[in-house]
C-alpha cells in the first residue's frame, strides 16, 4: 500500500498536535476497503482513524524541520499587522489559521493573541484559543528541535517578550471596549458544549474517526 507516512512516523494534525501513526490498515465501506491511519495523539490521549485519501485534504504533515521551527520561534518577535479590536472577527480570522496548521500560522495566532493581551485581557474563547495554539506551537517545535516542551515554553516567552524591551503593539483597530464585552455575553449563553459538538460535526464531516476503546489505553 502506497502511503505519504510510515508506522511510528511522527505527524501534525491540525488542530490536535502532533501524533504518532500506530497502524495502517484497512477497513471496509460498503463494497470497497478503504486503507486508514491510525494515529495516537498524545496530548488528548486520544486515537484518531483518518482515511489515507483524506489524509492530505485533513491537513496532516510531516513534522517541520529545525530551520522552519526556529523561524516559527523568531516570528513571535517580529513586527505585526495591526490587530482588530472586533472579537468576532480576530476570532474567525484565527480559528481559520488554526485549521490551516502551518506552523507559522500557529505562530501567528500565538504572537498575535498574547500582543492583544497586552491591551486588554483576553476573553475566554479567545484565551482557549491562544492556549491551544501555543501547546501545538511548544510540542511541535520541541519535536522538532529535539528539546523538552519545557525549554521551548521558556523560549517562546523569551521571544513574545524579551527582558527590557519595549511593548510592540503600536497599532489598535477601533479599539472599543464593548467588543470584548460582547463575547462575554454570548458565553454566558453558550455552554462549552456547542464548541465539543462543533469539534465532533467537524471530524464526522472530514472523514475522521475518534477511537476511545479500552483496547488502545496501551498506548
Amino acid at each position: 500500500m502506497e502511503t505519504n507516512f510510515k508506522i511510528d512516523q511522527k505527524v501534525v494534525y491540525p488542530s490536535q498536535g502532533v501524533g504518532i501513526v500506530k497502524e495502517i490498515f484497512e477497513k471496509k465501506f460498503k463494497d470497497s476497503m478503504i486503507p486508514y491511519y491510525k494515529i495516537y495523539i498524545e496530548a488528548s490521549d486520544m486515537i484518531v482513524m483518518v482515511p489515507v485519501e483524506k489524509a492530505e485534504e485533513l491537513g496532516i504533515r510531516h513534522i517541520v524541520s529545525a530551520e522552519e521551527a526556529e523561524a516559527a520561534l523568531n516570528l513571535l518577535s517580529d513586527d505585526f499587522e495591526p490587530i482588530t479590536s472586533d472579537w468576532k472577527l480576530r476570532y474567525q480570522m484565527n480559528l481559520d489559521l488554526l485549521k490551516k496548521g502551518t506552523i507559522k500560522d500557529i505562530a501567528t495566532i500565538v504572537r498575535c493573541l498574547y500582543n492583544r493581551s497586552k491591551v486588554k485581557e483576553l476573553p475566554i474563547l479567545e484565551r482557549k484559543l491562544y492556549d491551544s495554539a501555543k501547546k501545538l506551537l511548544e510540542d511541535e517545535v520541541s519535536f522538532a528541535l529535539g528539546k523538552s516542551a519545557k525549554e521551548i515554553a521558556e523560549t517562546i516567552h523569551m521571544k513574545l517578550e524579551p527582558p527590557g524591551a519595549t511593548p510592540k503593539v503600536k497599532h489598535i483597530l477601533r479599539l472599543d471596549d464593548d467588543d470584548d464585552d460582547d463575547l462575554m455575553d454570548d458565553l454566558s449563553a453558550k455552554s462549552d458544549n456547542d464548541e465539543d459538538s462543533d469539534e465532533a460535526d467537524s471530524a464526522d464531516e472530514m472523514g475522521a474517526e475518534e477511537d476511545f476503546d479500552e483496547e488502545d489505553d496501551s498506548f
